[in-house]
Protein backbone atom coordinates (compact mmCIF):
# COMPACT_ATOMS: atom_id res chain seq x y z
CA UNK A 1 0.00 0.00 0.00
CA UNK A 2 1.60 3.39 -1.09
CA UNK A 3 1.16 6.19 1.21
CA UNK A 4 -0.99 9.02 0.60
CA UNK A 5 0.84 12.34 -0.91
CA UNK A 6 0.89 15.44 1.09
CA UNK A 7 1.61 19.01 0.49
CA UNK A 8 4.54 21.19 1.45
CA UNK A 9 1.99 23.18 3.69
CA UNK A 10 0.65 19.94 5.46
CA UNK A 11 4.27 18.42 5.85
CA UNK A 12 5.35 21.65 7.49
CA UNK A 13 2.18 21.97 10.22
CA UNK A 14 2.93 18.43 10.69
CA UNK A 15 6.64 19.17 12.05
CA UNK A 16 5.53 22.81 13.75
CA UNK A 17 3.30 20.67 15.64
CA UNK A 18 5.71 17.89 16.40
CA UNK A 19 8.32 20.10 17.84
CA UNK A 20 5.86 21.85 19.94
CA UNK A 21 4.48 18.44 21.23
CA UNK A 22 7.91 17.56 21.98
CA UNK A 23 9.29 20.54 23.51
CA UNK A 24 10.19 20.59 27.46
CA UNK A 25 7.79 21.28 29.83
CA UNK A 26 7.74 22.89 33.19
CA UNK A 27 6.91 20.35 35.31
CA UNK A 28 9.71 17.97 33.78
CA UNK A 29 12.16 20.68 35.15
CA UNK A 30 10.58 20.34 38.57
CA UNK A 31 10.50 16.74 38.02
CA UNK A 32 14.66 16.30 37.65
CA UNK A 33 15.14 19.41 40.08
CA UNK A 34 13.29 17.66 42.76
CA UNK A 35 15.15 14.84 42.32
CA UNK A 36 18.79 16.25 42.41
CA UNK A 37 17.60 18.17 45.20
CA UNK A 38 16.25 14.95 47.14
CA UNK A 39 20.09 14.00 47.10
CA UNK A 40 20.92 17.12 49.26
CA UNK A 41 17.76 17.09 51.37
CA UNK A 42 17.71 13.89 52.39
CA UNK A 43 20.82 12.11 53.03
CA UNK A 44 19.26 8.96 55.28
CA UNK A 45 17.06 8.49 52.79
CA UNK A 46 19.35 7.14 50.03
CA UNK A 47 17.93 3.27 49.55
CA UNK A 48 14.26 4.49 49.14
CA UNK A 49 15.12 6.89 46.78
CA UNK A 50 16.78 4.72 44.65
CA UNK A 51 13.48 2.01 44.91
CA UNK A 52 11.60 4.91 43.68
CA UNK A 53 14.05 5.50 40.33
CA UNK A 54 14.33 1.94 39.55
CA UNK A 55 10.47 1.36 39.73
CA UNK A 56 10.24 4.73 37.96
CA UNK A 57 12.23 3.17 34.97
CA UNK A 58 10.37 0.52 35.32
CA UNK A 59 7.28 1.92 34.63
CA UNK A 60 8.43 4.19 32.11
CA UNK A 61 9.20 1.14 29.79
CA UNK A 62 5.94 -0.09 30.30
CA UNK A 63 4.08 2.82 29.37
CA UNK A 64 5.91 3.23 26.31
CA UNK A 65 3.80 -0.10 25.11
CA UNK A 66 0.80 0.47 27.10
CA UNK A 67 0.13 4.26 27.25
CA UNK A 68 1.11 4.87 23.38
CA UNK A 69 1.03 1.02 21.92
CA UNK A 70 -2.16 -0.18 24.08
CA UNK A 71 -0.63 -3.31 24.57
CA UNK A 72 -1.34 -4.76 27.97
CA UNK A 73 0.91 -6.48 29.74
CA UNK A 74 0.88 -8.81 32.99
CA UNK A 75 4.63 -10.37 32.23
CA UNK A 76 6.84 -7.16 31.72
CA UNK A 77 8.39 -8.56 35.04
CA UNK A 78 9.91 -11.19 32.75
CA UNK A 79 12.61 -8.49 31.13
CA UNK A 80 12.71 -7.20 34.72
CA UNK A 81 14.06 -10.21 35.76
CA UNK A 82 15.90 -11.19 32.92
CA UNK A 83 18.40 -7.92 32.88
CA UNK A 84 18.17 -8.27 36.97
CA UNK A 85 20.00 -11.99 36.89
CA UNK A 86 21.74 -11.08 33.69
CA UNK A 87 23.58 -8.49 35.86
CA UNK A 88 24.18 -10.60 38.84
CA UNK A 89 25.90 -13.54 36.76
CA UNK A 90 27.60 -11.19 34.35
CA UNK A 91 29.16 -9.23 37.74
CA UNK A 92 29.85 -12.81 39.62
CA UNK A 93 31.57 -14.66 36.60
CA UNK A 94 32.75 -11.81 34.54
CA UNK A 95 32.27 -8.26 34.34
CA UNK A 96 31.70 -6.26 37.87
CA UNK A 97 31.13 -3.04 36.21
CA UNK A 98 28.17 -1.16 36.27
CA UNK A 99 27.64 0.35 33.35
CA UNK A 100 28.92 -2.69 31.00
CA UNK A 101 26.57 -5.22 33.24
CA UNK A 102 23.42 -2.65 32.82
CA UNK A 103 24.31 -2.69 28.64
CA UNK A 104 24.73 -6.13 28.79
CA UNK A 105 21.17 -7.12 30.32
CA UNK A 106 19.27 -4.57 28.26
CA UNK A 107 20.49 -6.15 25.01
CA UNK A 108 19.78 -9.37 26.60
CA UNK A 109 16.33 -8.73 27.72
CA UNK A 110 15.53 -6.28 24.63
CA UNK A 111 16.23 -9.71 22.81
CA UNK A 112 14.02 -11.67 24.65
CA UNK A 113 11.03 -8.69 24.02
CA UNK A 114 12.09 -9.14 20.10
CA UNK A 115 11.44 -13.36 20.20
CA UNK A 116 8.25 -12.40 22.76
CA UNK A 117 6.92 -9.59 20.81
CA UNK A 118 5.32 -11.61 17.69
CA UNK A 119 3.08 -13.50 20.12
CA UNK A 120 1.44 -10.54 21.08
CA UNK A 121 0.47 -9.38 17.40
CA UNK A 122 -3.31 -11.18 17.32
CA UNK A 123 -5.83 -11.31 19.98
CA UNK A 124 -7.99 -9.26 22.28
CA UNK A 125 -6.32 -7.68 25.32
CA UNK A 126 -7.64 -10.40 27.34
CA UNK A 127 -5.15 -12.88 24.85
CA UNK A 128 -2.30 -10.18 25.42
CA UNK A 129 -2.68 -10.62 29.09
CA UNK A 130 -2.89 -14.26 29.28
CA UNK A 131 -0.23 -14.50 26.85
CA UNK A 132 2.10 -11.67 28.70
CA UNK A 133 1.56 -13.58 32.08
CA UNK A 134 2.22 -17.10 30.89
CA UNK A 135 5.66 -15.76 29.86
CA UNK A 136 6.48 -13.88 32.87
CA UNK A 137 5.63 -17.22 35.03
CA UNK A 138 7.57 -19.40 32.94
CA UNK A 139 10.30 -17.36 33.11
CA UNK A 140 10.37 -17.52 36.93
CA UNK A 141 9.40 -21.14 36.89
CA UNK A 142 12.60 -21.54 35.05
CA UNK A 143 15.02 -19.22 37.23
CA UNK A 144 13.52 -21.52 40.52
CA UNK A 145 14.50 -24.64 38.71
CA UNK A 146 18.43 -23.95 36.93
CA UNK A 147 19.47 -23.65 40.46
CA UNK A 148 22.78 -24.43 38.96
CA UNK A 149 22.82 -21.26 37.37
CA UNK A 150 20.57 -19.15 39.25
CA UNK A 151 20.98 -20.12 42.75
CA UNK A 152 17.30 -21.14 42.68
CA UNK A 153 14.70 -19.95 45.71
CA UNK A 154 17.70 -18.98 47.54
CA UNK A 155 18.73 -16.30 45.17
CA UNK A 156 21.95 -15.39 43.34
CA UNK A 157 24.46 -13.75 45.43
CA UNK A 158 28.47 -13.14 46.08
CA UNK A 159 28.70 -10.45 43.59
CA UNK A 160 29.59 -6.84 44.38
CA UNK A 161 29.78 -4.18 41.71
CA UNK A 162 32.99 -2.13 41.17
CA UNK A 163 33.62 1.39 40.77
CA UNK A 164 30.83 3.07 37.91
CA UNK A 165 32.84 3.72 34.86
CA UNK A 166 35.83 3.02 37.12
CA UNK A 167 35.85 5.99 38.99
CA UNK A 168 32.99 6.38 41.70
CA UNK A 169 32.94 3.95 44.45
CA UNK A 170 29.65 2.43 45.93
CA UNK A 171 28.87 3.56 49.49
CA UNK A 172 27.59 1.98 52.33
CA UNK A 173 24.78 5.06 52.62
CA UNK A 174 23.66 4.65 49.05
CA UNK A 175 24.55 8.14 47.91
CA UNK A 176 26.08 6.91 44.61
CA UNK A 177 24.15 4.49 43.97
CA UNK A 178 20.69 6.72 43.84
CA UNK A 179 23.00 9.11 41.73
CA UNK A 180 24.08 6.35 39.05
CA UNK A 181 20.05 5.10 39.43
CA UNK A 182 19.14 8.73 38.77
CA UNK A 183 21.22 9.39 35.83
CA UNK A 184 20.33 6.09 34.05
CA UNK A 185 16.28 6.89 34.76
CA UNK A 186 17.24 10.49 33.23
CA UNK A 187 18.48 9.23 30.05
CA UNK A 188 16.51 6.53 29.84
CA UNK A 189 13.16 8.59 30.32
CA UNK A 190 14.72 11.48 27.98
CA UNK A 191 15.15 8.55 25.00
CA UNK A 192 11.78 7.03 25.45
CA UNK A 193 10.19 10.68 25.20
CA UNK A 194 12.08 11.47 22.35
CA UNK A 195 10.86 8.43 20.67
CA UNK A 196 7.43 9.00 22.04
CA UNK A 197 7.02 12.02 20.63
CA UNK A 198 8.35 11.29 17.08
CA UNK A 199 6.40 10.43 14.32
CA UNK A 200 7.13 6.95 15.50
CA UNK A 201 5.22 7.81 18.49
CA UNK A 202 2.55 9.45 16.82
CA UNK A 203 1.92 6.36 14.99
CA UNK A 204 1.98 4.12 18.11
CA UNK A 205 -1.18 6.30 19.04
CA UNK A 206 -2.60 5.83 15.77
CA UNK A 207 -2.18 2.01 16.21
CA UNK A 208 -4.00 2.08 19.97
CA UNK A 209 -6.22 4.29 18.72
CA UNK A 210 -7.58 2.01 15.60
CA UNK A 211 -5.08 -0.46 13.80
CA UNK A 212 -7.35 -0.86 11.15
CA UNK A 213 -7.57 2.36 10.36
CA UNK A 214 -3.86 3.05 10.98
CA UNK A 215 -3.16 0.35 8.61
CA UNK A 216 -4.95 1.94 6.31
CA UNK A 217 -2.86 4.82 6.24
CA UNK A 218 0.14 2.78 5.26
CA UNK A 219 0.95 2.29 8.98
CA UNK A 220 2.86 -0.71 9.81
CA UNK A 221 1.38 -1.63 12.89
CA UNK A 222 2.96 -5.00 13.46
CA UNK A 223 6.09 -3.77 12.97
CA UNK A 224 5.54 -0.65 14.78
CA UNK A 225 4.70 -2.72 18.33
CA UNK A 226 7.48 -5.19 17.64
CA UNK A 227 9.62 -2.10 17.86
CA UNK A 228 8.18 -0.26 20.69
CA UNK A 229 7.68 -3.66 22.86
CA UNK A 230 11.69 -4.43 22.43
CA UNK A 231 12.50 -1.16 23.18
CA UNK A 232 10.46 -1.13 26.49
CA UNK A 233 11.93 -4.94 27.43
CA UNK A 234 15.77 -2.98 27.08
CA UNK A 235 14.47 -0.12 30.01
CA UNK A 236 12.29 -3.18 31.99
CA UNK A 237 15.91 -5.26 32.03
CA UNK A 238 17.93 -2.12 32.77
CA UNK A 239 15.89 -1.77 35.85
CA UNK A 240 16.36 -5.27 36.77
CA UNK A 241 20.20 -4.74 36.55
CA UNK A 242 19.53 -1.71 38.36
CA UNK A 243 18.19 -3.43 41.38
CA UNK A 244 20.59 -6.16 41.12
CA UNK A 245 23.72 -4.03 41.23
CA UNK A 246 22.68 -1.31 43.69
CA UNK A 247 21.52 -4.81 46.06
CA UNK A 248 24.06 -7.09 45.23
CA UNK A 249 21.25 -9.79 45.42
CA UNK A 250 19.14 -11.49 42.94
CA UNK A 251 16.22 -13.42 44.07
CA UNK A 252 13.04 -14.99 42.01
CA UNK A 253 11.31 -12.70 43.63
CA UNK A 254 12.60 -10.40 40.91
CA UNK A 255 9.85 -12.40 38.46
CA UNK A 256 7.38 -12.10 40.95
CA UNK A 257 3.74 -11.36 39.54
CA UNK A 258 3.33 -9.05 42.12
CA UNK A 259 6.19 -6.83 40.46
CA UNK A 260 3.93 -6.72 37.12
CA UNK A 261 0.84 -5.70 39.57
CA UNK A 262 2.72 -3.09 41.15
CA UNK A 263 4.16 -1.43 37.66
CA UNK A 264 0.69 -1.46 36.58
CA UNK A 265 -0.68 -0.13 39.76
CA UNK A 266 1.81 2.85 39.30
CA UNK A 267 0.94 3.71 36.09
CA UNK A 268 -3.02 3.66 37.39
CA UNK A 269 -2.00 6.34 39.71
CA UNK A 270 0.33 8.60 38.29
CA UNK A 271 -1.51 7.88 34.16
CA UNK A 272 -0.43 6.82 30.85
CA UNK A 273 0.37 8.12 27.73
CA UNK A 274 2.63 10.93 28.69
CA UNK A 275 5.73 8.91 30.25
CA UNK A 276 6.27 10.84 33.15
CA UNK A 277 3.41 9.49 35.06
CA UNK A 278 5.13 6.50 35.50
CA UNK A 279 7.59 8.73 37.65
CA UNK A 280 4.99 10.48 39.52
CA UNK A 281 3.03 7.35 40.10
CA UNK A 282 6.77 5.95 41.36
CA UNK A 283 6.96 8.24 43.98
CA UNK A 284 3.70 8.05 45.25
CA UNK A 285 3.21 4.52 45.37
CA UNK A 286 6.93 3.91 47.18
CA UNK A 287 6.31 6.37 49.63
CA UNK A 288 2.41 5.68 50.53
CA UNK A 289 3.72 1.71 50.84
CA UNK A 290 6.58 2.66 52.94
CA UNK A 291 4.36 4.80 55.28
CA UNK A 292 1.65 2.51 55.44
CA UNK A 293 4.06 -0.97 56.17
CA UNK A 294 5.24 1.10 58.99
CA UNK A 295 1.67 2.50 60.62
CA UNK A 296 -0.17 -1.48 60.10
CA UNK A 297 2.49 -3.89 59.08
CA UNK A 298 -0.23 -6.60 59.22
CA UNK A 299 -2.71 -4.38 56.28
CA UNK A 300 -1.04 -1.75 54.58
CA UNK A 301 -2.14 -4.11 51.68
CA UNK A 302 -5.72 -3.63 52.15
CA UNK A 303 -5.21 0.11 51.93
CA UNK A 304 -3.59 0.27 48.41
CA UNK A 305 -6.37 -1.68 47.00
CA UNK A 306 -8.75 0.54 48.63
CA UNK A 307 -7.10 3.34 47.25
CA UNK A 308 -7.02 1.61 43.38
CA UNK A 309 -10.62 1.28 43.67
CA UNK A 310 -11.52 4.69 44.93
CA UNK A 311 -9.11 6.16 41.85
CA UNK A 312 -11.08 3.56 39.75
CA UNK A 313 -14.85 4.62 40.81
CA UNK A 314 -13.38 8.36 40.91
CA UNK A 315 -12.20 8.67 37.78
CA UNK A 316 -8.68 9.80 36.75
CA UNK A 317 -10.31 12.79 34.91
CA UNK A 318 -11.88 14.41 37.61
CA UNK A 319 -8.97 14.02 39.88
CA UNK A 320 -6.76 15.74 36.96
CA UNK A 321 -8.79 19.03 37.07
CA UNK A 322 -6.27 19.78 39.88
CA UNK A 323 -4.52 21.05 37.13
CA UNK A 324 -7.38 23.57 35.82
CA UNK A 325 -6.01 25.72 39.64
CA UNK A 326 -2.83 26.35 38.15
CA UNK A 327 -1.50 29.50 36.29
CA UNK A 328 -2.97 29.11 32.95
CA UNK A 329 0.67 29.28 31.52
CA UNK A 330 1.30 26.04 33.30
CA UNK A 331 -1.85 24.25 32.75
CA UNK A 332 -2.06 24.29 29.06
CA UNK A 333 -2.00 21.26 27.78
CA UNK A 334 1.36 19.60 26.15
CA UNK A 335 1.39 20.21 22.52
CA UNK A 336 -2.35 21.63 21.87
CA UNK A 337 -3.56 18.09 22.74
Amino acid sequence: MTAPSTSPETTSRAAALMKRRSRIRFYEIIVWVAAIAAYFLLPTKMLILTEIAILALFAVSLDLVLGFAGIVSLGHTAFFGLGAYVAGLLALHYVAEPVTGLIVAGVISGVLGLLTSFLILRGSDLTRLMTTLGIGLMMAEVANQMAWLTGGADGLSGFSPTAILGLFEFDLFGQTGYLYCLAVLFVGTMIMRAIAFSPFGLSLKAIKGNPMRAGMIAVPARKRIVIAYTIAAVFAGMAGALLAQTTSFVSPDVLAFHRSADVLLVLVIGGTGYLYGGIFGAVFFTLIKDWLSVITPQYWMFYIGLLLVILVLIGRDRLARWVEYLPERFSKKEGGQ
